[in-house]
């Protein structure tokens, strides 16, 4: 990947609202060569999706969000990935990643409430022949999303000093 292509993801990772005439502008090239840079990371894969992130204590749904980690046996000549490619199929889950240490996959999911996490991992996740165990754990708060520190972040201490 070129430089100047380089350039441009970075501009929209930081801000994908920015249009192709601000991107020209900020790195003095064309509106035609960054449209055109643009539209080839789509078709390549490098560009994925543009969307918004947003701030569920602020505005969003009342959904709980949790990090369940799963320790699996890998298959052969798949590896991890055929069980990768089954759990991130399901609706429920929002990013999953490959890990080092204890445990080989990281599956962050996002419910209507409690039950329906501890039912996604006792229905869905462990019922893999592959899956050896899991671990859950319930995402409390969010201070830092994709890069992007959160409004309201962390709350005020009082002081316990006299």
């Amino acid at each position: 990947m070129e430089k100047l292509d380089k350039e441009i993801i970075k501009l929209l990772t930081d801000d994908s609202r920015l249009t192709p005439g601000l991107i020209a502008q900020a790195l003095s090239v064309s509106v035609e060569e960054v449209e055109k840079r643009i539209k080839k990371a789509e078709i390549d894969g490098a560009i994925v999706k543009y969307t918004a992130l947003i701030n569920d204590e602020l505005y969003g749904e009342d959904n709980v969000e949790a990090l369940i980690e799963v320790k699996v046996t890998p298959q052969r000549g798949h590896g991890f990935d055929k069980i990768a490619e089954e759990i991130s199929a399901q609706e429920e889950v929002v990013n999953l990643y490959l890990m080092s240490g204890a445990y080989d996959l990281a599956v962050i999911v996002r419910c209507k409430n409690l039950r329906a996490v501890s039912r996604f991992v006792s229905e869905k996740i462990s019922t893999y022949d592959t899956v050896i165990s899991t671990a859950t754990h319930f995402i409390l708060k969010k201070y830092k999303i994709e890069g992007a520190r959160l409004a309201g972040g962390a709350p005020e201490r009082l002081s316990v000093q006299p």
